[in-house]
């Protein structure tokens, strides 16, 4: 996976910085963004969309960075990075003593903070050994992305590699809206304005490959006005 596929939680209850951060990065190409003003929202979030990096400020409505990053700690390992208005040789040494990854006090140069996020990203992800990539079930078929396949009644149909990309993009996220940017993003590299009769096209073909029924799809759902979602057999 691309560092800039990697999902980003911001956790800050300043609006103004939020979004300050969230349009930084989406001109850097991240795009996989949530946001939290809370601890208890921050840990909603985590539980359910899994993100792969937080920037946590310390000071929060409802407890404290050092507190929600304990309670993370709890069932997820991912890397964290630190913004907070304390500079305070104490709390730097608290955040990084409960794991933290880096710590940058506030107010702060955009450009530093992508470099030292995206530096962490690279040293906790990209050094990782590649996991073999899923195989599922449908109804109705077996999709063996590894072997870049679909079995359906005995038979094999190959996918392409924009299919194959689309289809990874929506099994990681599978249960769950996929919006047509995204999709565009992960595999055109670019947003859905210029590739919307693309995508369209090869969401066509994919269903004709894996649905018993294409203009009844059953596995691979048009979200209208939102994007896709790829519903596994188990999920039904």
């Amino acid at each position: 996976m691309n560092i800039k596929d990697r999902k980003i939680l911001i956790v800050d209850d300043e609006p103004e910085i939020t979004q300050m951060i969230t349009d930084f990065l989406h001109k850097e190409g991240f795009y996989r963004i949530y946001s939290a003003a809370t601890c208890k929202e921050a840990l909603m979030i985590c539980r359910r969309d899994k993100p792969d990096i937080a920037i946590l400020d310390v000071m929060l409505p409802d407890g404290d960075g050092f507190t929600l990053l304990s309670s993370i700690r709890q069932f997820s390992p991912i890397p964290v990075l630190y913004l907070s208005a304390k500079g305070e040789d104490e709390d730097r040494l608290l955040g990084l003593g409960l794991g933290a990854d880096d710590y940058i006090v506030k107010p702060f140069l955009p450009r530093e903070l992508i470099l030292r996020l995206t530096a962490i990203l690279k040293r906790v992800y990209t050094t990782a050994i590649p996991e073999r990539l899923p195989v599922f079930t449908l109804e109705g078929c077996t999709v063996d992305l590894e072997g870049g396949v679909v079995h359906r009644n005995q038979e094999e149909q190959l996918l392409t590699a924009k299919e194959h990309g689309l289809l990874l993009k929506l099994y990681e996220n599978h249960g769950c809206i996929v919006t047509g940017d995204a999709l565009c993003q992960a595999v055109w590299g670019d947003d859905l304005y210029s590739y919307e009769n693309t995508l369209m096209v090869h969401i066509r073909r994919i269903r004709k490959k894996i649905e018993i029924d294409p203009s009844k799809p059953k596995s691979l759902l048009t979200i209208r006005g939102l994007g896709y979602k790829l519903i596994l057999k188990e999920e039904k």
